[in-house]
């Protein structure tokens, strides 16, 4: 999921029409005129890093970071990937729940802020998911999140 640069391209290109408009030696630039270069220059360099954390943060996680050390998921039969994400399976409600919120409440240890923080940020990413799902996420997904919250809520 790499992010789309045809917004960088028409920045360079605006830039660039109107650099060639104003290039007359007759032609005198307006505050205005320096202040919208400026700002399209800050619009494409906000672009490209934005681009390239994305990309970073993609291309560095894996599943093994979640602790799942088993077959690539496309290596998997129709009844091991079933396995996963059954009642006791490694992506089951269960197990995935108990991570997050570990996760949540090892961080945070005695500091309520980052407990408060940790809980925001899960929601956050749930949020997020359900944008580039484009709807609701599937039943086990918002199953797993309500068991998570309810741990680290008590």
């Amino acid at each position: 999921m790499k992010l789309n640069s045809s917004f960088t391209s028409t920045l360079y290109r605006d830039i660039s029409i109107n650099s060639s408009q104003k290039s007359d030696k007759n032609a005198k630039l307006s505050a205005k005129d320096i202040s919208d270069s400026y700002l399209a220059q800050y619009q494409i360099k906000i672009s490209q890093d934005t681009q390239f954390e994305i990309n970073k943060q993609i291309d560095v996680f894996t599943l093994k970071d979640t602790g799942y050390d088993g077959k690539s998921i496309g290596d998997l039969t129709q009844n091991e990937a079933k396995d996963l994400v059954s009642k006791d399976g490694f992506f089951g409600i269960k197990k995935t729940s108990d991570r997050l919120s570990s996760f949540v409440l090892n961080g945070a240890g005695d500091n309520i802020e980052m407990l408060k923080a940790g809980r925001d940020g899960m929601l956050k990413g749930f949020d997020e998911a359900k944008k580039l799902w484009e709807g609701e996420l599937p039943d086990i997904s918002q199953k797993t999140m309500k068991k998570a919250l309810e741990m680290i809520d008590t």
